[in-house]
C-alpha cells in the first residue's frame, strides 16, 4: 500500500478551475445550442419540403423544443454553480 498525501488546493489553483469549469458548461451550452438548430431545421424541412407539418403543428414542436433547450441550459446553469461552490469551499 502506496500512502500519498495531497496538498490542499490554494486560492489561485481553485480560481483557475473554476475557470475550466466554466469553459465546459459554455462548450455545453454551445452543444445544446447545435441541436436545437439540427431540430429547428427538421422541423422546417417537415413542413416546407414534405408537406407533413401543418403550420399550428411546427409552431407548438418549435416552442417545445426551444422549452427543452432552455431547460437544458438552465441545468448546466445549476451543475456549473454547484461545481463552483464545491471548488471554492475550502
Amino acid at each position: 500500500m502506496i500512502r500519498l498525501r495531497v496538498p490542499e488546493l490554494n486560492e489561485e489553483r481553485r480560481k483557475e478551475l473554476v475557470k475550466v469549469a466554466h469553459k465546459y458548461a459554455e462548450a455545453a451550452r454551445i452543444a445544446i445550442r447545435h441541436v436545437r438548430r439540427d431540430a429547428m431545421d427538421v422541423l422546417k424541412k417537415l413542413e416546407k419540403d414534405l408537406k407533413t407539418m401543418s403550420e399550428d403543428e411546427h409552431k407548438r414542436q418549435s416552442e417545445l423544443v426551444q422549452k427543452t433547450t432552455d431547460q437544458a441550459i438552465s441545468d448546466v446553469d445549476g451543475a456549473l454553480a454547484g461545481k463552483e461552490k464545491e471548488i471554492m469551499t475550502v
